[in-house]
């Protein structure tokens, strides 16, 4: 089912985002979005086990069109420009298995301005509304994709590539083998197969 996007022609090609850019962001996002309506948000990587916002309902549910992929290098979070890390992004292709969050209408424009300050730290997400199964109904989600088109995008590296970026690294949330092995952890809570990732570590853990 194709989605109403927000309008993010305003980005520069700067860096990081502007203040200016942050409200033109959360605007364009709300603009897209029914005021009177609940929001949902689609986790797939820390935001399953960390939204860190108000919601009514938490669900299992699924993506179809982007896939769950280690394929963002951190400059932040999990590593620094210097020694960029590497985390968790919605790349385009297969599909996606996470946790839907239900928001209250009055909750809505709040937690988005928190998701764009968490994930947006730098544009290598892009924020837009994608399709989640839950059991049998749909809902539209608010969540953040891979940006191509940035030079943190890593594409889908080799095992050993990877596992290189996470070995050893920390950012300002802390160690990147820590955020693998959380990522492992959670996903299985939620009965989701792990066998690649598993793999992922063994590689790290090989010094």
């Amino acid at each position: 089912m194709s989605q109403p996007q927000p309008d993010l022609r305003h980005l520069t090609d700067q860096y990081e985002l502007t203040e200016d850019e942050f409200a033109i962001t959360l605007d364009a996002v709300m603009a897209s979005h029914p005021r009177q309506d609940d929001l949902w948000v689609f986790g797939y990587g820390s935001l399953m086990w960390r939204p860190d916002f108000p919601h009514l309902e938490r669900h299992f549910g699924m993506v179809h069109g982007f896939h769950r992929a280690f394929c963002i290098y951190s400059h932040v979070h999990r590593g620094t420009r210097a020694r960029p890390g590497l985390v968790l992004g919605l790349d385009n292709g297969g599909c996606c298995k996470g946790v839907a969050y239900r928001v209250r209408p009055d909750d809505a424009e709040a937690v988005v301005k928190y998701l764009i300050a968490r994930e947006m730290v730098t544009r290598v997400y892009t924020p837009r509304w994608v399709t989640v199964r839950i059991g049998d109904r749909r809902v539209r989600a608010h969540t953040y994709t891979a940006a191509h088109n940035h030079v943190q995008y890593a594409g889908k590296l080799a095992p050993e590539a990877a596992a290189r970026c996470i070995r050893n690294n920390n950012g300002r949330s802390g160690n990147n083998s820590e955020y693998l092995r959380n990522t492992v952890t959670h996903l299985e809570e939620l009965g989701i197969d792990t066998a690649a990732l598993r793999d992922l570590e063994t590689l790290v853990a090989d010094d």
